[in-house]
């Protein structure tokens, strides 16, 4: 019961791996006797030799842990690697913070809660990296009295 020639032949036909090679253990006898690339052919057609499946690497792990990282899991020291500055570069940080604060000056200017100068001077202070966040602007905006009224 030796099918080392028929299983060569079907991988060559199948265009596969001779190990993905699969052959009906009820219908051995009819593939032994099948010795040319047509009869091999013609069993692949009854069925009787197919191509096993593909094996894949399973993404499933993966998006587990994909989920748990964006409710904030497994984000300790233990599992960080690289510096700080790796895994958030500096100007990366930089662009986020001053993006945060032009919004609030805009909103701030076009709700006619700061004037025209005073946006400016503002800006060109936060643009100079005066303010830390958005919170620390109001803060300043408040005790330099820059406001033209109160805030809701």
């Amino acid at each position: 019961m030796n099918l080392k020639s028929q299983r060569m032949l079907a991988a060559k036909v199948l265009k596969v791996g001779e190990n993905r090679v699969w052959i009906d253990p009820e219908k051995v006898d009819a593939v032994q006797t099948a010795i040319t690339r047509r009869e091999i052919e013609r069993l692949i057609r009854r069925g009787v030799i197919r191509a096993r499946p593909e094996k894949g690497v399973s993404r499933g792990r993966a998006v587990a842990l994909r989920r748990k990282r964006r409710l904030g899991r497994r984000k300790g020291p233990g599992s960080r690697e690289g510096s700080k500055g790796s895994r958030l570069p500096s100007k990366r940080r930089w662009i986020n913070t001053i993006r945060a604060i032009r919004r609030r000056l805009k909103a701030l200017k076009e709700a006619k809660v700061l004037t025209g100068a005073h946006y400016r001077k503002v800006y060109m202070m936060a643009k100079g990296g005066a303010f830390k966040n958005s919170s620390h602007l109001m803060r300043y905006l408040e005790s330099s009295g820059l406001l033209r009224r109160k805030l809701r």
